[in-house]
């Protein structure tokens, strides 16, 4: 497959579509997966040589190798957006993969923390008073109270605080902007972590909200095992993950009758689609109380 019609696609969701450096990221290598099976296994290498059956025959060939169904689809995904670009650029008369449909995936509900185990973790789990334990406990308490994404939490600047307001300012997915409430106790935990980040020296300190000791701002390696050893702590769940609190903060709004679109809102979901999937765990709640309390359940 032709190098530089693949970097002209890879800038075009860079520079024009303004995409993360997470999805630029999965899109090349899925082409590059893609382009190696044409040029090793068909001989082929340019795209505008790839038929529906070769297409085909590659999702044959990534099922076999035990490639899971979300994972296919998401190559196939990859490969309409790719050849879209191309028929726009004129480089093919047609994409090959109109007849293509990708395997049906398992349901899946989202994995969460159950209320009393997050209330153990705030209220009993010792995170330690120096500078670098309280910062880790409020890093898990924005997690939970506001549903944020990783790259959104180490992303926040102190600028992005309002407590006059009570909100945050997150950058989300495609740039986008969105204003997320605090709660009072939150608030109070993030002026009193201002207070100590602070008395570190301005002249020590990176632009982020999140630092260590040290000033500089924290790593996504960093972020992520923090979060995994506490949750570990109080749950035995297979994963254990920032984004599992993204799903406990939604599933434990929902469950406690707040508004599905407000989720939506604060989630920054594009469709309401992208949230009803925790109306799934509500529904299961519900399931599990009406068999134990109904006597004929």
């Amino acid at each position: 497959m032709s190098y530089i019609q693949v970097e002209s696609f890879l800038n075009y969701l860079r520079f024009e579509k303004r995409s993360s450096p997470h999805t630029v990221s999965a899109y090349e290598s899925d082409l590059l997966q893609f382009s190696a099976f044409l040029e090793n296994d068909c001989q082929i290498s340019q795209p505008q040589e790839a038929t529906f059956v070769l297409i085909r025959s590659w999702i044959v060939h990534l099922m076999e190798d035990g490639i899971g169904a979300r994972s296919v689809n998401r190559k196939i995904t990859t490969l309409r957006t790719f050849f879209k670009y191309l028929l726009r650029q004129g480089v093919v008369e047609h994409t090959p993969l109109l007849r293509i449909q990708g395997p049906k995936t398992p349901s899946r509900l989202p994995v969460f923390v159950e209320e009393d185990k997050m209330s153990l973790l705030l209220t009993q789990v010792d995170f330690g008073s120096d500078f670098e334990g309280r910062m880790k406990k409020l890093m898990v308490e924005v997690f939970y109270n506001t549903g944020m994404r990783k790259s959104e939490l180490i992303g926040l600047k102190t600028s992005d605080v309002n407590l006059y307001e009570s909100s945050l300012k997150v950058l989300g997915k495609r740039n986008k902007e969105r204003l997320i409430p605090v709660g009072n106790l939150l608030k109070q935990e993030l002026s009193e972590y201002l207070k100590r980040r602070e008395a570190l020296g301005q002249d020590r300190l990176d632009e982020n909200l999140f630092v260590h000791s040290n000033g500089k701002k924290l790593s996504e390696n960093f972020v992520y095992s923090t979060i995994t050893f506490y949750l570990g702590l109080v749950t035995t769940l297979d994963k254990k993950s920032p984004h599992v609190l993204r799903h406990t903060f939604a599933t434990h709004m929902l469950n406690n009758g707040a508004d599905l679109n407000a989720i939506k809102e604060i989630l920054g979901h594009a469709n309401l689609s992208a949230t009803q999937i925790y109306t799934h765990n509500t529904i299961e709640k519900l399931k599990d109380i009406h068999k134990q309390a109904h006597p004929k359940a």
